[in-house]
């Protein structure tokens, strides 16, 4: 198949499909190689930034998948009468970032980090589909571990988890926690 025609088919699959597509999964579709994928999805990601369209191609990790532009939200919430979603709390980034960071994790451990119980939260944040169940621990209890999702990723514009911004140094010295905070504070305003 010409790369072209490819680019178009590649297009299609993605669109209709609607959600991430992997690598390997285009690799068995088109019986080509994953190299060949990867090309061909560069060569999408151009030919829609050279055409100035309302969608792009997200990587997210080892799959594709289109998302409409940010710039349009605004117009597509009109659109479809959609209602603003409720921002996180400030408990549920933390928990967010503690899952991130060291996943997978099990709930102790997350309540071990921030001292309170977390229950309610993790469970808002699996209906949200930011975290996710990963299996469960060898030991006594059977503790589910949980991970970040793919939905993570696109809703924190990620591609993967090597883009998360770097931990704080700590200064086992003063051991200041409202020090780390405000540099955590600052560092997610240069993310944003």
């Amino acid at each position: 198949m010409k790369t072209e025609k490819l680019v178009s088919a590649f297009e299609a699959v993605l669109y209709a499909g609607g959600e991430p597509i992997s690598i390997d999964r285009l690799s068995q579709v088109f019986e080509i190689s994953p190299e060949r994928v990867i090309s061909g999805m560069t060569a999408l990601a151009e030919k829609m930034q050279k055409n100035n369209s309302g969608l792009e191609l997200l990587r997210l990790e080892n799959t594709y998948q289109l998302a409409t532009k940010t710039e349009y939200a605004d117009y597509i919430k009109k659109a479809f009468d959609m209602r603003r979603r409720t921002p996180l709390s400030s408990a549920a980034l933390e928990v967010l970032a503690v899952v991130a960071y060291n996943q997978p994790v099990t709930k102790s451990f997350i309540e071990q980090v921030r001292g309170v119980d977390c229950s309610g939260v993790v469970s808002t944040l699996i209906e949200k589909g930011l975290i996710e169940e990963r299996g469960r621990l060898d030991l006594p209890g059977k503790p589910l571990l949980y991970g970040t999702t793919k939905n993570f990723l696109r809703c924190f514009s990620l591609s993967d988890l090597t883009e998360l911004p770097p931990l704080p140094k700590s200064d086992p010295e003063t051991n200041d926690v409202g020090e780390q905070l405000e540099i955590t504070d600052r560092s997610e305003e240069n993310v944003n």
